[in-house]
């Protein structure tokens, strides 16, 4: 019997852990067949033919165009739009990942029809109830029949919340895309050459979050932090288009005039930085992880991270928006512990895959 599977996308982050996830699935001809639909949360110039091809993954069979308004107004209309798809597929699941409100709206899209929701990266808090990441996965995980987490600590976040049916520790999935990814970076990617960068003689950044770039006060401490790390060595900060007509808006343009600033990059020359890097400073949760899978010192620009596991170890810093706080991370730089298998061993995939297909409800 066939168990299909409707995976709901809405960013770039999200389409890179379904691809690992999409790749198991297709190893099931027969038994297994996904659907994925993309919300459109975040338009990216690069999000073209060639990522998915990148990725080895097919396009999405929906893409519902959902971008732009308030959290409300986009929530809404992908709520709205998810559920005539769920009607028309008929799915078995419905796969989520992650924190963004597409990820909500397919949650309460699935909830509503009453067809069973599994939910990559369960069990993450910030507990800054400020944050709307933090909002819709809370909401998200109430509503999951499966609960599929990455850390022992995730797993304990939901026990203390009252949940513990459907909860699994899978290990992170993006683990798994660090694993598979990592060497056909170093063989496709010409980007050091093409920036001149040394491996080893280079901080990337990356600068995003609405807590960061909404607030003038922080991202000016953030663009004057990082300016004054391009005085030690390059400095490559890969930008996103709302952000630098932020930066315009606030006339903080100048801080980038030492910085090598490149529009967001694809998914391949990315990888092959944050490999090479000497340091990477960023507001990304995903970025910190890959900074620790690639063994890379981290200097996390928020207050507080889902991925403690990452600080505890001693790869990560917490600074916060403080350009001091940045130069004195810089000035006393961390001695990382030894790796541990906190994220899993790569199979998290795998188990996700294994556990959908056996799982009825």
């Amino acid at each position: 019997m066939t168990c299909k599977i409707v995976t709901i996308v809405g960013a770039r982050p999200q389409f890179i852990k379904a691809a690992a996830v999409s790749r198991e699935i297709l190893k099931h001809p027969g038994r297994l067949v996904e659907v994925m639909v993309h919300t459109g949360q975040h338009y990216d110039p690069n999000m073209s033919q060639v990522f998915f091809d990148e990725l080895e993954i097919p396009t999405p069979k929906y893409n519902l165009e959902v971008s732009g308004g308030t959290h409300g107004v986009m929530t809404g209309r992908m709520l709205e739009g998810i559920e005539q798809i769920l009607i028309e597929e008929k799915p078995d699941w419905v796969l989520i990942y992650g924190d963004t409100n597409s990820t909500l709206a397919g949650a309460l899209a699935a909830a509503k029809l009453h067809i069973p929701v599994a939910h990559v990266e369960a069990g993450l808090r910030s507990f800054n109830m400020h944050m709307p990441e933090e909002v819709n996965r809370i909401l998200s995980d109430r509503v999951s029949n499966l609960l599929l987490c990455p850390t022992a600590l995730a797993v304990d976040n939901l026990s203390k919340e009252g949940i513990t049916l459907g909860v699994h520790n899978v290990g992170d999935v993006m683990y798994d895309v660090a694993l598979f990814y990592r060497e056909r970076a170093k063989a496709k990617s010409k980007v050091l050459a093409l920036l001149g960068l040394e491996p080893g003689a280079f901080a990337l950044a990356t600068c995003h979050r609405a807590e960061n770039t909404d607030d003038p006060q922080r991202l000016g401490e953030i663009m004057a932090g990082l300016a004054d790390i391009a005085v030690q060595m390059p400095v490559v900060l890969p930008l996103h288009p709302r952000t630098r007509n932020l930066l315009k808006v606030h006339d903080m343009e100048y801080h980038l005039n030492s910085i090598i600033v490149v529009d967001p990059l694809p998914f391949l020359d990315m990888v092959a930085l944050e490999q090479a890097a000497n340091i990477i400073l960023t507001d990304s949760g995903g970025v910190q992880k890959e900074a620790y899978f690639y063994g890379v010192p981290c200097i996390t620009l928020r207050d507080e991270t889902e991925w403690v596991e990452t600080v505890d170890m001693g790869f990560n810093q917490l600074v916060g928006a403080s350009r001091s706080a940045i130069n004195a991370a810089m000035s006393n730089r961390l001695i990382p512990k030894a790796k541990s298998d906190v994220y899993g061993d790569g199979t998290a995939a795998a188990q996700i895959v294994a556990i959908l297909e056996k799982t009825r409800l």
